[in-house]
């Protein structure tokens, strides 16, 4: 195993309505990767094309973004059992990469979604944060964190939204918002 950069690495959580979970991890991301980190982001419920999965490969094996999901949405009342099953083998994925220490820097988007849709438990998203090597900084994003990651977390953060122009209308952009 590589040296690792941090000595100690954190857990933060990311949350709330507003815009700019997402893009506030990948900004840590981009800054990490700017001092010789290497990063992993696993990102629950999403199968589409965003810009970030063009750029991460622009980095090789120093960042890799993989995606537990399907390019559809996953209906919060019922989703279907290949949704649950996804976010499942995603998050053995991400426990794994957690525990290889392999990775400086671990991003666990829209966990906090994934647990709300009751696709993956918290008790099992907790147990990979108390594994988790002292040195490997995990960042947990999404809508609706649960308290007890909350609880858990060193650093909370959460997204308020106080206007936002997709309620005039304007859809996801390319480059802005995917």
């Amino acid at each position: 195993m590589k040296k690792p950069k941090l000595e100690r690495g954190y857990i933060q959580v990311y949350t709330g309505d507003g815009k700019g979970k997402t893009t506030a991890a990948l900004g840590l991301a981009f800054r990490a990767l700017g001092n010789g980190f290497r990063v992993f982001m696993g990102q629950f419920m999403k199968g589409q094309s965003y810009g970030e999965l063009k750029l991460a490969r622009q980095f090789g094996d120093r960042f890799v973004i993989e995606q537990y999901g399907k390019p559809t949405f996953v209906h919060v009342d019922h989703p279907e059992p290949e949704d649950v099953e996804m976010a499942r083998q995603g998050l053995a994925r991400l426990r794994e990469i957690i525990l290889s220490g392999e990775y400086d820097i671990v991003i666990m988007d829209e966990v906090n979604v994934a647990l709300y849709f009751g696709l993956i438990e918290i008790q099992d998203v907790l147990a990979i944060l108390d594994e988790k090597p002292l040195h490997v900084e995990v960042i947990c994003t999404g809508r609706r964190a649960p308290q007890e990651l909350v609880d858990r977390a060193d650093l909370v953060t959460e997204m308020r939204e106080i206007k936002h122009y997709y309620t005039r209308g304007v859809p996801a952009r390319s480059g802005i918002e995917k």
